[in-house]
């Protein structure tokens, strides 16, 4: 199939392949090896509006983004719309903002934030009417509902506010990767609003992009990416060719040496982090659990480079 670029309010995307803002995974570093790899765009780790207005140095870190960067998206959830108007200002350097109302973490549903929107469609919308006054690209990621399925209501709420798009994790808030995406319900939504609509969930492989792209407007990446950004070029390979792309792990261990010398450049060295995501870049190579131990056990970014760089 051919890609074609995908309008989304005042921006316009290369292709509808996107990579989703995660938290501990999507920073200034990852960001860039992925869309180098193929994303049209990619997203900040989604961040709490009131961490924003607090301006402390991680919250400084992870808004961080690099010279060109184009277009950038951030993602951010709160409760409180007096915060969301506060939060404005901030919001200058990016060209799309997007609204979590999907993580159903209960560090961030105990804040009433995230997925805990989802009981509540109006507020949902009137957030969306506060964001739109930044004059920005504005969207919101959404679940099928809190515990049970609302999810048309939602997204017509979403529209009617103003949003310019819609992502759509295909499961309710509580429900797990162990459960399949409901992907029937993205294309129920699609029917029922004009802007365009983002498919998420279960998405690991050419074949099954071009099965979204069929019911909806753009493609969302996210477990899949972690620890393999070369999913997106095997995605955009077979979109366009209808042929495979065979990751070789080389390649994608060179990227994650990449990732080793951003995180240095741009001041980002967070240890735990980088250790958790060279244990996903091991994922089916030979001897893996072996490398994975010895990688857990390094207390430096030059200890794991040398790691790295001494068994590939």
């Amino acid at each position: 199939m051919k890609l074609k670029a995908l309008k989304i309010g005042k921006i316009t995307l290369k292709s509808p392949i996107f990579l989703a803002p995660m938290v501990d995974v999507t920073d200034l570093a990852y960001r860039k090896i992925c869309r180098d790899s193929g994303a049209s765009i990619a997203y900040t780790e989604m961040i709490n509006i009131s961490a924003i207005l607090h301006e402390n140095k991680k919250t400084l870190n992870l808004l961080k983004k690099y010279s060109k960067e184009k277009p950038l998206g951030i993602q951010i959830t709160g409760n409180n719309f007096e915060e969301f108007e506060k939060v404005l200002p901030y919001l200058k350097p990016y060209d799309l903002i997007d609204l979590n109302c999907g993580c159903p973490s209960v560090r961030i549903t105990g804040n009433e934030s995230g997925s805990y929107l989802l009981k509540n469609p109006n507020k949902i919308a009137k957030i969306i009417k506060i964001l739109k006054k930044s004059g920005k690209t504005v969207t919101a990621k959404i679940r099928l509902g809190y515990k049970t399925n609302n999810v048309t209501k939602i997204a017509k709420a979403i529209e009617k506010a103003g949003a310019d798009a819609i992502t759509i994790h295909a499961r309710l808030a509580f429900q797990g990767s162990s459960i399949p995406a409901d992907w029937s319900q993205i294309a129920k939504v699609k029917k029922a609003v004009k802007i365009p609509v983002i498919g998420n969930g279960d998405i690991n492989s050419g074949e099954k992009a071009e099965e979204m792209l069929k019911i909806c407007d753009g493609v969302m990446i996210a477990r899949t990416a972690i620890g393999n950004p070369l999913i997106f070029k095997k995605i955009k390979t077979y979109l366009e060719t209808g042929k495979d792309y065979n990751i070789e792990f080389k390649e994608n261990i060179k990227l994650f040496q990449e990732y080793l010398s951003l995180v240095k450049k741009y001041d980002l060295i967070d240890i735990p982090r980088i250790k958790s995501l060279g244990c996903n870049f091991l994922k089916g190579q030979a001897g893996a659990k072996k490398i994975r131990g010895q990688l857990m056990r390094l207390r430096s970014i030059e200890e794991i480079e040398s790691l790295i760089k001494s068994i590939f």
